[in-house]
């Protein structure tokens, strides 16, 4: 292992590309929730953090709005209605099922048989605006289920990112397989509008990180990010609380990353010898106990962040695993704040940016002015 010299306003490997290629002017869109191929509003995160999600570019053969479909394509179940301009829920409903009446309108809406992009809604005078879906059905709506302690900030035809919370499992494997899971959920997600749909791993967090993380919807998708994953990922940047005053403010830290038969991973004092790590780190504030860090990855190997803060003499704090002693949050001090990506069909760049979680910050509240 070697402690590299500090960075003077260099940006890592997977930092400062702006520009989206072929892109032309900008154009947000909104996190999202709710059912695959409806119009989902912004999601709702837990009170850890909010989430930022930006991309540059122009999507192309996009509809501007949802498109009415007959209930006849419906088997004479369902009314699927676009709404063009503000309305009440009940005024529109009386417009566009003229044949309904009145308190057959009102006795579908008590009954759970109306729903607003995908959710239901019993009161009259709910407020549509254009862009809304309404859906009437013969019969209550079954409601997708909520997702738990994961928050869906942006989903297209290819690719799903989410803000997951920690002690969620990313994906099961062996003596896990009947946990709930971020993939579990995702998948039971996108098959709510069609069975057949699949969800893609491209990359994994730990059960006890949390941050942004992103899923594919197909195969194809998922090999063209991980074959390419050094030059679609642009930036994969995380918060760290480690235990102890970091002393030097910036600094890289590069090994050779080797796992032991305990399954757990060592930097090797040979170069060459293992999978090479390369972790970029700045201080972002500190007290005598504590040091909250900016961490960037050069490149992403297993637990790479918790075995370069234990080298350096600062692990992560509530990681045992890696020599913490300490557990001041009830849970391990990492967090993935920011995902930025070339978008790998559209080729737009895309930055996903959550706020640090205020158990982190809350560390620092009773430092004096000359820690802090």
């Amino acid at each position: 292992m070697s402690i590299g010299k500090n960075r003077n306003n260099q940006p890592s490997h997977n930092q400062g590309r702006t520009s989206s290629p072929g892109g032309t002017g900008n154009k947000n869109r909104p996190a999202r929730t709710g059912p695959a191929g409806s119009t989902r509003k912004k999601a709702s995160l837990p009170p850890s953090g909010n989430a930022r999600g930006t991309h540059t570019g122009q999507r192309k053969g996009q509809p501007a709005g949802p498109v009415s479909t007959p209930a006849s394509e419906h088997s004479g179940k369902v009314n699927v209605l676009a709404v063009r301009e503000p309305s009440e829920l009940l005024a529109f409903l009386l417009s566009r099922l003229s044949k309904t009446g009145r308190n057959s309108l009102k006795s579908m809406l008590a009954r759970g048989q109306v729903a607003v992009d995908g959710k239901t809604v019993t009161a009259y005078n709910f407020p549509l605006e254009p862009g809304h879906t309404v859906t009437v059905s013969k019969e209550k709506i079954v409601e997708e289920t909520p997702l738990v302690g994961l928050a869906i900030l942006y989903e297209d035809e290819h690719l799903i990112v989410v803000r997951k919370e920690a002690g969620l499992l990313s994906i099961a494997s062996g003596q896990e397989e009947n946990e709930l899971t971020a993939y579990r959920q995702l998948t039971a997600h996108v098959r709510w509008n069609n069975p057949s749909a699949r969800i893609f791993v491209v990359h994994r967090l730990d059960r006890d990180t949390s941050g942004v993380m992103m899923f594919a919807k197909s195969e194809e998708v998922q090999q063209t990010l991980q074959n390419d994953w050094q030059e679609k990922v642009r930036e994969r940047t995380y918060v760290a609380l480690v235990e102890g005053k970091v002393k030097k403010l910036e600094g890289t830290i590069t090994s050779w990353l080797k796992e032991s038969s305990t399954l757990k991973m060592y930097s090797s004092s040979y170069p060459g010898d293992g999978q090479h790590a390369v972790t970029h780190y700045k201080v972002l504030q500190t007290s005598s106990q504590y040091s909250l860090l900016e961490v960037n990855l050069e490149t992403g190997r297993k637990n790479q962040i918790r075995v370069h803060m234990q080298d350096i003499g600062h692990p992560v704090v509530g990681d045992k695993k890696y020599g913490s002693r300490v557990k001041p949050i009830n849970r391990l001090g990492l967090h993935a704040r920011v995902l930025a990506f070339t978008h790998p069909v559209s080729g737009e760049l895309m930055r996903f940016e959550t706020d640090i979680p205020k158990s982190f910050l809350s560390q620092f509240r009773a430092a004096s002015p000359g820690e802090a």
